[in-house]
């Protein structure tokens, strides 16, 4: 028996598996560093903005960054698989596991392709374990493989319904405001209207739009990094829209109640203010004044 390896094995399983709850199962944000998942959003996207700032053009640049979202997704739940094959093969490997069948050897090698092949459930039976307690680390395993995969197909149709929502809101923007949207654009064409409070039905759907938006890219940070499938498009470009159309009718414009527009403000900055703290971004001082 070999007790570092049992121990080290066991941690990384553990490890692994909580992160995958937080990231999936937990509907809250959840802070820490040391973590798998935030190695495949946050620590990629350093290297992956890089590179797309050296190409020129930019509907190429912007379809090089709308593979980084796939991209992430696939990386995390690669790297939880390894992980935990790993850490099974670590503890079959520390606890001894004695395997039988045509052609058994022993090693790490030899549990790793066990651990392998009971994770993803292939069932092969060319090599099984002899010892009661590989036996048990076997069946646990093949339990945990099976739920991961089943918690794997839950969790991508939510992150594109969720996306979906988002985009639907975008895409009515545009109508309103323009693409690229624009505060100045928006209430021009409210004014147009022969009432102009036709705006506050539209920020009243905002307040929703936001709070969903809250919701959702809290829950699952990887939305963050969707783009918008239209050129011009964007929903942090939409939200910020919506902001400064806000601020300017609350600072006052003539025949505009701005009592809805205060509200909308606040959801619209409290989801920015949000989502900045969990990409942990900072505010740019030295930005230009858009207002």
């Amino acid at each position: 028996m070999r007790p570092l390896a049992l121990v080290a094995g066991a941690v990384l399983i553990v490890w692994v598996l909580w992160d995958a709850f937080e990231t999936i199962l937990l509907p809250r944000r959840v802070p820490g560093s040391l973590r798998p998942s935030r190695f495949a959003l946050r620590w990629l996207w350093g290297p992956w903005g890089r590179v797309s700032e050296l190409i020129g053009s930019r509907p190429r640049r912007e379809g090089f960054l709308a593979y980084y979202a796939l991209l992430a997704i696939l990386t995390l739940l690669i790297l939880w698989a390894v992980s935990l094959v790993v850490g099974f093969a670590a503890m079959h490997w520390g606890a001894g596991s004695r395997l039988a069948g045509p052609g058994a050897s022993e090693g790490f090698a030899a549990d790793a392709y066990m651990s392998g092949t009971t994770f993803f459930t292939l069932g092969l039976g060319d090599l099984h374990p002899m010892s009661h307690a590989a036996r048990l680390l076997t069946v646990i395993e093949a339990g945990t493989g099976f739920g991961f995969l089943a918690v794997v197909i839950a969790y991508v149709p939510v992150i594109y319904q969720a996306f979906s929502r988002r985009e639907t809101r975008i895409t009515m923007l545009d109508e309103w405001a323009g693409s690229p949207p624009s505060a100045a654009v928006l209430l021009r064409r409210c004014f147009e209207s022969a009432d102009p409070n036709v705006l506050s039905p539209l920020l009243k759907e905002w307040e929703t739009a936001c709070s969903e938006i809250l919701e959702s890219h809290l829950s699952y940070p990887i939305l963050c990094y969707f783009r918008s499938q239209h050129d011009n498009q964007s929903w942090l470009g939409s939200l910020v829209t919506i902001l400064d159309t806000c601020a300017l009718v609350i600072v006052g414009v003539d025949g505009l109640d701005p009592f809805q527009a205060r509200l909308t403000f606040a959801i619209a900055r409290h989801a920015l203010v949000d989502l900045s703290q969990t990409l942990a971004l900072r505010p740019n001082a030295e930005g230009d004044a858009r207002l």
